[in-house]
């Protein structure tokens, strides 16, 4: 069965994004140290960068490695449209959860006006694709979607926002996880794995 993976950046104090959402106050480090991350992860996850920046990272032809489908809220989703970009991750199959959005925002990418338990539910059970499913975020949908989350990929930067979005936002339902992995980078960042216990 497929997986649904939460790969995400958080601040030490568990933030995906500030109050706004905006998300340019994570550090990268030097120009060396970002590049050698942005090389490593970009390696690992081609897929998760956004199509409109591949050809630049040099993956315009890079197959996808872990995900073939990416599912996102509203918020996530909000940037890239309001920048003109209605289909993001053109490169994956696009879900976005939102009870307000249009249903035609774009033929690539499928609105879901409700239950994303539902819908991660179906798309765990297909068959044939081989690759899982890549929870982009926001923190609501994180939150409502933690009984079918079976792994955690988190990118923690070195700095604290105060106040956003959190990593998880939905009720209290303490869930154990195992560390599978941990990477440390030069730029301060710490990638860890976790499955399910």
């Amino acid at each position: 069965m497929r997986k649904l993976v939460y790969y995400v950046a958080v601040t030490l104090d568990g933030r995906i994004a500030g109050p706004g959402g905006e998300y340019d106050f994570f550090p990268a480090g030097d120009d060396r140290q970002a590049a050698a991350y942005s090389a490593w992860t970009n390696a690992l996850y081609p897929e998760t960068v956004p199509t409109a920046h591949r050809a630049a990272a040099g993956l315009d032809d890079a197959p996808n490695r872990h995900f073939d489908t990416v599912l996102m809220g509203l918020g996530t989703y909000r940037p890239g449209l309001d920048a003109g970009l209605t289909s993001p991750y053109a490169h994956l199959r696009q879900y976005v959860v939102s009870s307000t959005l249009a249903p035609d925002v774009d033929p690539a990418v499928t609105v879901v006006p409700g239950d994303p338990l539902g819908l991660v539910r179906t798309l765990k059970r297909e068959e044939g694709t081989g690759l899982d499913i890549w929870l982009c975020g926001g923190g609501k949908l994180a939150g409502a979607l933690l009984p079918e989350i079976d792994e955690l990929v988190i990118k923690n930067y070195p700095v604290v926002a105060g106040a956003g979005i959190p990593a998880f936002d939905g009720a209290f339902d303490p869930t154990a996880f195992h560390v599978t992995e941990r990477t440390a980078f030069p730029n301060g960042v710490t990638l860890t794995r976790l499955t399910r216990r």
